[in-house]
């Protein structure tokens, strides 16, 4: 029996994406083998409870709604999680992953929307990035950098270059930490630089409390 560790299951609108307020159901697993600076979600470090891939499948069912994110913690660190990605996918789901970029690609199914953050050197985590996950993404794939400071920026415009991010990918996504950097920085940034990004906001930080859980 396939088995996962799930921190928690919640509908919401996704804050975060090309998919951003559109009603979601987000799985988010538990553990993470990173430990960046500016994570916002510690808590899903540890704990969870272990529940079989059918009661997950069902539990997102009875939520409702088209499009499922899985999250974490780290969802790759569970060889589950594949079952799990194929047969929300045999449901009809459509199914977003969002990871790390520290752990490889290779078995996520084809139809999944990843959603790669490539750390920069502020989140203290840049060295583990796998970058031949990069070589994988598929035209529906977003990639996602956060953003502390303009040694950040420059990072990661330099491997949006590099690597062609903005021509293989559905979205190069760039991100300010929340309450660190300021979104019209960023923005001035991005347009002095003409870095072919899109600003993201964490939308749900704004509806909601940043603190908030379950949201």
């Amino acid at each position: 029996m396939s088995v996962l560790t799930v921190y928690e299951i919640y509908q919401s609108i996704q804050g975060e994406s090309t998919h951003v307020g559109r009603p979601c159901v987000f799985v988010r697993l538990a553990a993470c083998d990173l430990r960046c600076s500016w994570c916002d979600t510690t808590y899903a470090f540890t704990g969870g409870r272990k529940m079989a891939v059918d009661d997950v499948v069902a539990e997102v069912e009875a939520l409702g709604g088209e499009l499922v994110e899985i999250t974490g913690g780290e969802p790759l660190l569970q060889r589950d999680v594949y079952p799990l990605m194929e047969t929300l996918l045999a449901r009809g789901r459509t199914v977003l992953l969002e990871t790390g970029g520290h752990q490889p690609l290779d078995d996520v199914p084809d139809p999944v929307i990843a959603i790669v953050d490539v750390k920069c050197p502020a989140s203290g985590e840049a060295a583990r990035m796998h970058w031949p996950n990069l070589d994988q993404l598929s035209a529906h794939d977003e990639v996602k950098f956060v953003i502390a400071d303009r040694a950040d920026f420059d990072y990661a415009a330099c491997i949006v270059a590099r690597h062609r991010l903005h021509e293989k990918t559905a979205a190069v996504l760039f991100s300010p930490v929340h309450g660190v950097l300021p979104p019209a920085e960023l923005a001035r940034w991005i347009l002095d630089a003409h870095v072919p990004a899109r600003l993201q906001l964490q939308a749900h930080k704004y509806i909601w409390s940043p603190e908030a859980r379950g949201v």
